[in-house]
């Protein structure tokens, strides 16, 4: 089971910082990647994370303002995003996928969050 947090209403050039919590999995097993999916766009991947936490990868849209982490101790991944843009605005999901190697492709993943929504106001 994954559970985001940390959604919200946020102004443009704010922060806010995403948790998936994970539970029933061996966490350290799997690779964890964000998603997001505004309203009459596609499913497109925010970043992802390898399962040893080594291996990062970001969309261009948010190369330097997002960054994705993981706590192992905690079975917890992270994303951290910096200087929101409205375009921004969207339910974030996480997903995990049993494989040390992450993928900017949904189909991979069989875990899925339910998704936490984001809000960025200009």
């Amino acid at each position: 089971q994954l559970v985001e947090s940390g959604g919200g209403l946020v102004q443009a050039g704010g922060s806010l910082k995403l948790s998936c919590a994970a539970s029933g999995f061996i966490f350290n097993e799997y690779a964890i990647a964000w998603f997001r999916q505004a309203p009459g766009k596609e499913r497109e991947a925010v970043s992802t994370i390898s399962s040893d936490g080594g291996i990062t990868q970001y969309a261009d849209s948010v190369k330097g303002r997002f960054t994705i982490s993981t706590d192992n101790a905690k079975n917890t991944a992270y994303l951290q995003k910096n200087n929101l843009e409205p375009r921004n605005t969207a339910p974030y999901s996480c997903a995990a996928r049993r494989n040390p190697v992450a993928s900017m492709s949904a189909t991979p993943y069989k875990l899925w969050g339910e998704g936490t929504q984001v809000t960025v106001s200009s």
